[in-house]
């Protein structure tokens, strides 16, 4: 089978499945369990510095927004950093590390925003013998109000400065831990690069209010009689985590800067498409808690076997190679076109294509209906504009396709057209 084992910016483990910095990797406990089962390594829950311990609520920590059939889509959290003594954390990376050699293990820190809070926690970290450190500038709730979190990564003369501190006073590689609660994500990245930063990661969680109680009037989780935005993840914020991957993977400043993704990862394929554009590793944490750690197994095995047909024979064969292909709007080509095709073998005859083109799109579906009463579904060629909609819409899988016309045109982007008053000269 293919080679997943990964190296990522000099952290070397038997695949590229981490944990992310959440309550999977809390403590020994949970980690030794996560490598028995065979994840390639983890990143140790964030650490604070030393003195009083961090206090959570009691309360419920979680909200979440479910499918039709009660499938859990995305998870908001308003759990803080870690909440166990910062020496006992220390010693117990340490030994996990000692008796699990060839796993990755990269410690979350976050401190207050001065050099000496700082210099003062890196170097013990140092002595646990971990592979790594991910500063921590994403936290969106609790934190922050601290000046702490996303507090420090939504400002990126912070994120420079710190990152800058870190790699001053420690030997580790450095990885920064992007806030998606930004305008864009580059500039944070190039901060961060900026820095001297080994890498970033992201994204962190997404500041969120998934439901309410409409009787109390409150939304949840529900803490006595209020409650607070949180963390938003899990397969729901995928689709954000690929943009902000894609974004910082093709600009111009950033392209060879190394990344660690995150953000909705539940099986082998989203892994694949987050290395596709442009991750060295990958870190999970919602699938985790919602499955348990043997769902890695399953992501080994997947990937391994995607590999072998496509031919890859390494993790660096495939990373980053769709960035190229992933481009501004106004390069697109104008003159490609699609058109609609519905099979009528497998067409079951529920007229959702009909509806959505009919009442929202370009009435480009003709509803036929014989003497028998039977309903058949036709495109109108001539009228489809080939959004896929229909495509999206329907029920059976490969039913309708979007089939590729000659057009007799050829390429033509947005900055060409000539009915583009501001085109290139």
């Amino acid at each position: 089978m293919a080679d997943i084992r990964n190296n990522f910016v000099g952290i070397k483990s038997p695949n590229p499945f981490w944990l992310a910095s959440a309550p999977p990797t809390d403590k020994a406990y949970n980690v030794i369990r996560a490598f028995k089962a065979g994840w390639g390594g983890v990143v140790w829950k964030t650490l604070g510095e030393e003195g009083p311990p961090v206090v959570n609520v009691n309360g419920p920590r979680y909200g979440a927004i479910w499918g039709a059939d009660r499938r859990l889509l995305g998870l908001n959290n308003i759990e803080l950093i870690t909440d166990r003594d910062l020496q006992v954390n220390l010693r117990e990376i340490k030994q996990v590390k000692k008796d699990w050699p060839d796993r990755a293990i990269v410690v979350s820190l976050m401190v207050p925003c001065v050099e000496e809070a700082w210099k003062a926690i890196l170097p013990v970290v140092e002595e646990t013998e971990a592979d790594g450190i991910e500063l921590n500038f994403g936290c969106p709730h609790g934190m922050p109000e601290r000046g702490m979190g996303a507090a420090v990564g939504q400002v990126p003369e912070y994120v420079e400065m710190v990152t800058r501190w870190c790699k001053k006073h420690s030997r580790l590689p450095v990885i920064v831990k992007l806030t998606p609660n930004i305008t864009d994500v580059r500039v944070p990245a190039r901060a961060a690069l900026a820095g001297g930063a080994d890498a970033v990661s992201l994204i962190n969680t997404i500041n969120s209010i998934t439901h309410l109680d409409l009787e109390r009037m409150v939304a949840f989780p529900i803490v006595g009689n209020a409650s607070t935005h949180g963390g938003y993840c899990g397969s729901a914020v995928k689709p954000i985590a690929l943009n902000m991957v894609a974004e910082i993977a093709r600009d111009r400043q950033t392209r060879d800067l190394p990344i660690s993704g995150i953000g909705g990862i539940g099986n082998w394929r989203d892994a694949a498409e987050f290395i596709a554009l442009g991750a060295g590793s990958v870190q999970v944490c919602t699938a985790a808690m919602l499955h348990g750690f043997r769902i890695v197994e399953e992501m080994k095995d997947g990937l391994s076997r995607w590999m072998d047909e496509q031919g890859y024979k390494t993790i660096a064969g495939f990373s980053g190679k769709a960035v190229a292909n992933t481009t501004d709007w106004k390069y697109l080509d104008m003159n490609y076109q699609v058109i609609a095709q519905i099979d009528q073998e497998q067409c079951i005859k529920c007229g959702k294509c009909y509806v959505a083109c009919e009442d929202t799109s370009h009435q480009s579906i003709a509803q036929l209906i014989d003497a028998a009463g039977v309903r058949t579904y036709e495109v109108i060629a001539s009228e489809c504009v080939g959004c896929n909609l229909c495509e999206i819409t329907c029920p059976v899988e490969a039913c309708i396709t979007m089939v590729p016309q000659d057009s007799g045109k050829a390429y033509m982007n947005w900055t060409q057209d000539p009915r583009n008053p501001r085109r290139a000269a």
